[in-house]
């Protein structure tokens, strides 16, 4: 295999350390001059949430993207850099909408909001894992939850759009941006797919970690931001029922949409979560848990559907690789969520909310995604940011120590022979 000039590029020994110290000292000088301690709304009964949401974000979405073979560090260890980062430029971010005397107060519903605008850029990060570096994921970060507070402050405040469990704001904004981004990084060498672009008996073992703690821990996630009382213990419920309907219906029709009738993992990993994200927007509302049920099951059958036969197609017509299938998982049944508040707005099922101002916020969510994904995507793209070439793609030994016997023997020496020019040169300048 030969040493490319892009090869040299995925060094990350001064580009790295330098761009996330500098971002990490304006936000320290931000948060400065501008966040105080909450002093007036204390919701210390919020924090059950905020821990259960804290785990969704940290190891939910951090093991479910470890099913592949070569990458599990990348994932999640990539997965805490973004969240870390994120968290904290989340609070700015939303923040700035609601500042008070100059000053952005800091409450456990903050801290909530802030983990809900990092789980943007991680379902974002699923559409491109694989085939970006850390340093290209810390820009799409700090773009990313800009552009989605913006939109939120929009779909919430502007439109005053319900979507309480963010069926738009988060899940669909987060698929488009990062199927916008996928799209302008397309490679056409990864067109026939890579060989380590698949799973592992134990890596797909893993991934259902974060299945199960996102399936666990989705209610709160959904009814974290409710309003106490009656909504939040009905955003409980339906996410629950929601969720176990979804589950039952991919288990279903992933044995029936396979030719052999066999149970497919990667279904079971994505699909069975789909309910969650379905139910969010009307998660509050009194849809009756009949309501619940309906959305659940519909968002499994359309999950699995777009498994099977939706990414095929979305790689070889449109040129969007999307690793993880997010739009499986958070793109289509982000997409239901909102169609489904859009029916309970109107069938008055509160008639503080309207039908068109619903379907202006799914409109937005997803238009807004789409061009500041492309618009990011044009800018992460640039060569000197690192990506990986080709050959080098889904393996964490481009940016990671791995174990010398989880590594080939050829890329082993190459890697050595590469740092060892490297060092070189670095002595010399």
């Amino acid at each position: 295999m030969p040493i490319t000039n892009s090869f040299f590029s995925t060094n990350m020994r001064i580009k790295f350390p330098v761009l996330a110290l500098l971002l990490e000292v304006v936000i320290i000088v931000l948060f400065a001059i501008f966040v105080r301690y909450e002093e007036r709304d204390f919701r210390t009964d919020l924090y059950p949430h905020f821990q259960d949401v804290h785990v969704m974000i940290f190891v939910g979405f951090g093991f479910l993207m470890t099913f592949l073979k070569k990458y599990g560090f990348t994932s999640v260890g990539i997965n805490l850099l973004i969240a870390a980062l994120g968290l904290q430029w989340g609070i700015l971010l939303q923040g700035f909408w609601h500042m008070a005397s100059n000053e952005i107060r800091i409450g456990i519903a903050n801290m909530i909001n802030a983990d809900f605008s990092t789980a943007v850029v991680l379902i974002s990060f699923g559409a491109v894992l694989g085939r970006t570096s850390p340093v290209q994921m810390l820009i799409m970060a700090i773009f990313e939850i800009t552009i989605f507070a913006c939109n939120e402050h929009l779909v919430v405040e502007v439109l005053k759009a319900t979507d309480v469990g963010a069926s738009m704001t988060i899940h669909a904004f987060g698929a488009y941006f990062g199927l916008a981004v996928a799209r302008v990084l397309y490679r056409p060498g990864l067109s026939k797919g890579h060989e380590n672009e698949g799973s592992v008996y134990h890596s797909d073992l893993f991934a259902m970690i974060g299945t199960l703690f996102l399936w666990l821990f989705w209610p709160s996630f959904n009814s974290a931001i409710a309003e106490k009382g009656e909504p939040q213990q009905r955003a409980i419920i339906n996410t629950y029922l929601s969720l176990a309907a979804s589950t039952l219906t991919a288990f279903a029709f992933s044995v029936l949409m396979e030719p052999r009738g066999k149970l497919d993992m990667v279904h079971i990993q994505n699909a069975t979560l789909a309910g969650g994200v379905a139910v969010g927007s009307c998660a509050d509302l009194n849809i009756l848990p009949l309501g619940a049920m309906i959305i659940g099951s519909i968002a499994g059958i359309v999950s699995v559907a777009g498994f099977k036969y939706l990414t095929p197609r979305l790689a070889s017509v449109l040129k969007i690789q999307d690793t993880c299938g997010v739009h499986n998982l958070h793109g289509l049944p982000g997409i239901l969520g909102g169609i489904a508040s859009i029916i309970a707005a109107a069938a008055q099922v509160n008639k503080q909310i309207s039908a068109g101002l619903q379907a202006a916020a799914l409109g937005c969510s997803i238009g807004i995604a789409l061009v500041g994904g492309a618009l990011t995507g044009l800018l992460i793209n640039l060569p000197f940011l690192g990506q990986p070439p080709d050959q080098n793609c889904y393996d964490d030994s481009v940016y990671w120590e791995v174990p010398t016997e989880e590594v080939p023997h050829t890329t082993h020496h190459l890697y050595q022979e590469v740092q060892r020019k490297l060092s070189v040169e670095e002595l010399k300048e």
